[in-house]
């Protein structure tokens, strides 16, 4: 798998857990991809309405941004399943089979570790804009936990693919980091 250019799904033999949360990954990449096809779609409006018709824009900008961050943190999952993310994989190729699965054991552990905490305050800081009612302040207006939701979605998510990534390797589904 190393030096390959093209991103490999992680494997989910005949593992329910695994088919379910991978099914579920796709689907939030399907969402984030249409994210950011809305995103386009409204900033092309935007210039249309700015440049053509010489109108002033209220809601797009800040839809845009919105938009380009849920998708984001929403499309986290689909990029860990097809382990689309940057990675260095010097140090497991050097390793032998049995310290490669430790290792791949100790950073799976300490990555879903890290995801929780931010999965924790992501949910904390949703849920303070909720109950206290946060709005943007902009001419649009938007109540900010609408925006925010995206925080406790896309790190519970990510939080869940990398569970069945470690349940992957610790079944012998799949290998450490992918490797042969």
């Amino acid at each position: 798998m190393a030096g390959q250019s093209f991103a490999v799904a992680a494997r989910t033999g005949n593992n329910p857990f695994l088919r379910a949360v991978a099914a579920v990954s796709t689907f939030a990449g399907w969402c984030s991809a249409a994210m950011i096809v809305a995103a386009v779609a409204i900033t092309c409006q935007m210039i249309f309405v700015r440049f053509v018709l010489n109108g002033s824009t209220v809601w797009q900008t800040e839809a845009v941004i919105y938009l380009v961050i849920a998708a984001t943190l929403i499309g986290l999952p689909y990029v860990q399943r097809l382990r689309g993310h940057v990675n260095v994989d010097l140090v497991p190729l050097s390793l032998a089979p049995k310290p490669r699965f430790f290792l791949a054991l100790l950073t799976s552990i300490l990555s879903i570790a890290l995801i929780a905490t931010m999965l924790w305050y992501g949910y904390e800081y949703w849920h303070f804009a909720w109950s206290r009612g946060w709005r943007s302040g902009t001419v649009w207006d938007v109540q900010l936990w609408i925006p925010y939701l995206s925080l406790p979605i896309g790190f519970g998510l990510l939080l869940l693919q990398q569970i069945a990534d470690l349940v992957a390797v610790l079944t012998g589904t799949d290998k450490p980091f992918g490797l042969e």
